[in-house]
């Protein structure tokens, strides 16, 4: 069993064009979370009436896949092509390797409980 966990940090905005890609390559399953956070954008610059301010912490959507490693390029493909503006902060995607899951409701382990 070889299983990666893919976290894609990506535009609030984006969300429905990612989800969309992500269910034609046939992922149904994932975890979606709002989060707040900088990378090197460093946040952004507004003002209000006449006062300068910094916004160091921006909205993202974070989303989590428990892919199988031949699904995994897949995946990474999918979340590329609908999170893509070409724009700085369009994201990033971290993949971490899973030692184990287990399916609470039936016991299943491993790839079958994905």
């Amino acid at each position: 069993m070889r299983l990666k966990r893919v976290i894609a940090i990506i535009r609030q905005e984006k969300f429905e064009d990612v989800k969309k890609s992500l269910v034609e390559v046939g992922c149904e399953g994932m975890t979606v979370s709002e989060v707040k956070g900088r990378g090197s954008q460093r946040g952004i610059r507004e003002s209000y009436r006449g006062s300068n301010y910094c916004i160091d912490l921006i909205p993202k959507t974070r989303v989590e896949v428990v892919v199988k490693d031949e699904g995994l390029d897949l995946i990474i493909d999918a979340i590329k092509k609908g999170a893509f503006t070409g724009n700085i902060g369009d994201g990033k995607i971290f993949i971490q390797s899973v030692d184990n899951v287990i399916r609470i409701r039936t016991g299943e382990e491993g790839d079958g409980a994905v």
